[in-house]
This record gives C-alpha cells, sequence and structure tokens, in this order.
C-alpha cells in the first residue's frame, strides 16, 4: 500500500467525529481556480473552530511506531518476518499521513484566520441570527396586533357612518339622502346587529340629475368673490354673469370698486361695450353714465331724470373684490381667503368653464381620481393606493386625505382650499403636510355665472422659492400648467353634465372618499330648503 492510498483510506476516520460530538454547523471555504487549492474551516454549536486536542485526539493521537520496529538488518527474512516487516511499514505510512494531515489542517486554520473574516466573526453572525429570529417572531406579533387594531377600528368607523347616514336622512327629510359607509360593524355591536340595522335603513343616493334646476335665491345670500383687485384696473371694466345675471365691476373716482347690471336703463345696451369716465361708466349707445351706486349722472342730449340701475353690496378685502348677490342682508364680515403665514401668492388666473359650478366643486373636493385623470400633469406615475380616504371631524366640512398628504377644506358657499405637502418634484410619498418642509397652497373660487358656465378665481401660494415670482412671463407658465390640469377634468365633467342633463344621477353610489364632496351637497340642499341650523357648521 502506497502513501496516497493510505492517506485515502484516513478519509473513513472522520465519521469518528460523530462520536467524538463533532457538530457541523458550518463550512466556509475559500475555493481557487479548478485544479487549485480549497481552504475549509470547522465550526462548532456557536460557531467556534473545533478544539483539535478534544476532537481531533481520537484521529491523530497515535504513537509512532519506529520505536516498536522489529531490527533485521543483515539477515535473510523468512515469510513471517517478513509480513511482520510489512506490517510495521503499513503502520509507519498510517502514522505518517496522519501526522502530515494535522499539519495540513493547522496550516488550513492559519489561513482561514487570515484570509476567511466569516470565520473570525462567524460567533457573532450567529448571535446576530438568533437575536433576528427573536426580532422576526416580535414583528410578526406586531402585525397580528396592528390587523386587530385595524379591524377595530374600521368597526368604529362603520359605526360612526352609519350614525351619521341616519342624521343625513334627518336632513334631507322627505328627500333623496346618502349614507357615507366606511367599513366594517363598531367592536360593541355584532355583525348580525349592524346588517339588521341596515336592511331597516335602506341604502339611498344623492339625486342629481335631469337637467339643471335654476338656482335657488337663498343660495345667493353670502359674500362672492368675483374678481382679484390686480385684474380690475382703473378706467378699465369687467362683465361678469353671477346667477344667470349680467353684472359688470368699475373703480369709481374714489378708486372703490362697484358692482352694478350690465344693462343700460334707456335701450338694454350692455354697459361694458362703453367706457369709464372720471369713476362713471358710459353706456357706448346714447352716452348715459352711471356711478358705482347705480344712479344715472348724466344723460346726453336731453333732459335729466331720475333713473337708476341694480347695483350690488361690492368691497374689497386682501386682494380680492366681493359682492352680495342675494335679497337678504349682507354680512357685516367678510370672510379671509389669504394664504397660510410664510406663503407668497405667485400665481392669480381667472377662466370661464363650460360646467355647472356644483359639478366642478365636486370634482375639486375629490382628490381620489387623480391617479386615473391626471396621469399627464401633477398626478404623473402616481401609484394607486389599497385604500383612499378623506378623514374629517363629525362636524367639519375640512380634513385632510389618506394617504396624500394634502389638507382640504370646502368653505361655504363656493371655495376650496388646499395645501399640498412637496417632498420630492411631483412626488406624493404619503407623508402627512406637517412631515413635508414644502407646501403648495391652493385656493379655488367657484362662482355660479349661469346653470352651465362657472367663472374660476384660481390662486396659488409657495412657501419656497420666492425668486420664482421674479421670473418673467412665470405668470404664462402657471397659466399653461392650471389649463393643463383644468383640461384633464372638464373632459369628463362635460361628459357628466351632458349624461346628469339627460336623467343619469352624477350620485348613485357615494364611497368614503367621496365624503367632503357629499358633505357639500348636503349642506347646499339644507341652504336651498332653508334649514334654521346648517350641517356640518362648527355650531353644530
Amino acid at each position: 500500500m502506497n502513501a496516497v492510498a493510505t492517506a485515502a483510506a484516513l478519509s473513513l476516520p472522520i465519521s469518528l467525529c460523530k462520536s467524538s460530538k463533532l457538530n457541523v454547523r458550518k463550512v466556509a471555504g475559500l475555493q481557487g481556480v479548478r485544479g487549485g487549492f480549497r481552504v475549509v474551516a470547522v465550526f462548532g454549536e456557536e460557531g467556534e473552530l473545533v478544539d483539535k486536542k478534544s476532537l481531533w485526539g481520537p484521529l491523530f493521537d497515535v504513537e509512532d511506531p519506529r520505536s516498536k520496529a522489529p531490527q533485521f538488518k543483515g539477515k535473510f527474512l523468512d515469510a513471517n518476518q517478513a509480513l511482520e516487516v510489512a506490517r510495521y511499514d503499513i503502520q509507519y505510512l498510517d502514522w505518517r499521513a496522519r501526522q502530515d494531515l494535522l499539519t495540513i489542517m493547522l496550516l488550513h486554520e492559519k489561513v482561514v484566520e487570515v484570509l476567511n473574516p466569516l470565520a473570525r466573526e462567524y460567533k457573532s453572525i450567529g448571535t446576530l441570527k438568533k437575536d433576528l429570529a427573536g426580532l422576526q417572531e416580535e414583528l410578526a406579533q406586531a402585525h397580528r396586533q396592528v390587523h386587530i387594531s385595524e379591524a377595530r377600528v374600521a368597526t368604529a368607523l362603520d359605526k360612526l357612518a352609519y350614525m351619521e347616514t341616519l342624521v343625513n336622512d334627518r336632513l334631507l327629510q322627505d328627500r333623496n339622502t346618502t349614507e357615507i359607509p366606511e367599513t366594517a360593524s363598531p367592536p360593541s355591536t355584532s355583525a348580525q346587529s349592524l346588517d339588521a340595522a341596515r336592511r331597516k335603513v335602506p341604502r339611498k343616493s344623492l339625486k342629481v340629475s335631469g337637467p339643471v334646476q335654476p338656482y335657488h335665491p337663498r343660495l345667493k345670500n353670502f359674500w362672492y368673490p368675483v374678481a382679484f383687485s390686480a385684474d380690475l384696473k382703473d378706467d378699465t371694466m369687467m362683465p361678469i354673469d353671477c346667477f344667470e345675471e349680467p353684472w359688470v365691476l368699475f373703480r369709481g373716482k374714489d378708486g372703490k370698486p362697484g358692482c352694478v347690471q350690465n344693462t343700460c336703463a334707456h335701450r338694454a345696451c350692455p354697459l361694458h361695450l362703453g367706457s369709464v369716465n372720471e369713476g362713471r361708466i358710459q353706456c357706448p349707445y346714447h352716452g348715459w353714465e352711471y356711478s358705482t351706486d347705480g344712479k344715472c349722472k348724466k344723460m346726453p342730449s336731453t333732459r335729466m331724470v331720475d333713473v337708476r340701475i341694480r347695483s350690488l353690496p361690492c368691497f374689497e378685502q386682501e386682494g380680492m373684490i366681493w359682492i352680495w348677490p342675494g335679497d337678504d342682508a349682507p354680512d357685516a364680515i367678510l370672510p379671509s381667503l389669504l394664504p397660510p403665514s410664510g406663503f407668497v401668492v405667485h400665481a392669480e388666473i381667472v377662466m370661464e368653464l363650460p360646467v355647472e359650478h356644483g359639478l366642478l366643486l365636486d370634482n375639486l373636493l375629490d382628490l381620489a381620481h387623480a391617479p386615473f385623470t391626471h396621469t399627464s400633469t401633477f398626478a404623473k406615475g402616481w401609484s394607486v393606493p389599497s385604500l383612499v380616504k378623506f378623514l374629517t371631524p363629525a362636524s367639519g366640512l375640512q380634513g385632510y386625505w389618506d394617504p396624500y398628504p394634502i389638507d382640504m377644506e370646502f368653505r361655504p358657499p363656493c371655495i376650496v382650499l388646499s395645501t399640498i405637502g412637496i417632498s420630492k418634484p411631483g412626488k406624493l410619498e404619503g407623508q402627512s403636510t406637517q412631515q413635508c418642509t414644502t407646501h403648495l397652497h391652493q385656493l379655488h373660487v367657484c362662482l355660479p355665472s349661469t346653470t352651465k358656465k362657472t367663472r374660476l378665481l384660481y390662486r396659488m401660494s409657495l412657501d419656497f422659492a420666492p425668486l420664482l415670482k421674479q421670473v418673467p412671463f412665470m405668470q404664462y407658465l402657471w397659466r399653461h400648467f392650471a389649463e393643463q390640469v383644468l383640461n384633464e377634468d372638464l373632459r369628463l365633467v362635460v361628459g357628466q353634465q351632458e349624461r346628469m342633463i339627460n336623467g343619469a344621477n352624477v350620485w348613485n353610489w357615494p364611497v368614503s372618499y367621496d365624503k367632503l364632496g357629499v358633505r357639500y351637497r348636503l349642506w347646499r340642499d339644507a341652504v336651498e330648503r332653508g334649514a334654521k341650523q346648517l350641517p356640518f357648521s362648527k355650531s353644530v
């Protein structure tokens, strides 16, 4: 038997390691190119290198047979003696091979220690794996607890939605109402009892269908913003429509704005086709002149008579011009529409849109449509959340979106305010507005011009990049972007309007993210009915 065969035979005793309680947990190696070398480290239970004295002893602790070898030098050996010599030669070769193998393994240990960081740090990695396994179990338990909490919150929200439905039914009396759903039943109410309650109160829908009805006079008894102050210059006029009636704005001799009927008392000529002379608007037909209170001050070529055209209470505040189109006495205080502190106004834009103002308000109060409608503008690249909610107080017309970092408010009678948190340009990352460092504030005023036309006033403010306001022609860029966004909405809302006129109901099936739009409709219905207490007001 040669030395190679002996070394091969020595691979069999490695099974003795089992009897020595060697637990091979990990083998780390450094494999070279084919035909090269392999570095192997053997690790125990906790990742330490196996103690060669205790585990390798049975394999390598073999006595050197040379001291016991028979001495037959110079003698002729018989068969038995020759076998005895051969037997001791084999023992020596076995001992020598074991010693060489031990030397190689010890050298391998040194190489592993130098070249293999895993061997040096295996103990900490093993401990880390144990810690990670514990953390994973804790995380799984936390996930289970979160799911339980979510279910409890969902059931509470559903109970609130059910109670809100009953209130809405009371508000709308014998007219159609809506239920604003959330999700499940309250912890204190079984699913069976809630289902029974729902069967008793059938689901209803808002009734917004058929030809657009004339505006109710009660809806006129509010202050309405109709223009930005910067757009009404001295000696100029601004024609507007409000509640199906034509009006014209201009500044008097004292610089204060006025709003008068856009129809001359003489021959019903549109006054805005004329001019403003010394704070009076002059009819282009026969030159009759009217002051901001509607009184005719001059009648050329004829004897002066007492003539007056209708005028509306008109005031200017915080860069906006307001009118009161109703018959009731106007409120003593005009609301404030200034952006929050720290914001700078960057753009003020006015547009005339071919849609009824209520449908436009419905659209502005709904953000869940953005990932599907505004895919070419501000919502490009937005993901579609699995659930979109608008969270608002039980009695309120303001709240915030989840998961979008947007705070929103409907402010009667036709105003939408929103503050958008911006983390990265064009990105919404599900943070709250308070967590974002930069913000965009928007004001939308939807003036009811006619039943098929809305005058939209849009104001945009930023709390960052103040130098943008100084960039030439920036106003035109903002307007272009605003028009792009609105055009994405208009093709849908105009289509809604066409179908509504033909009898379709645009509020057939309200869901949870429709909450603010539904509340606007309930508020408007209560106003038109003359309710003593309007819903969702702070005093409710």
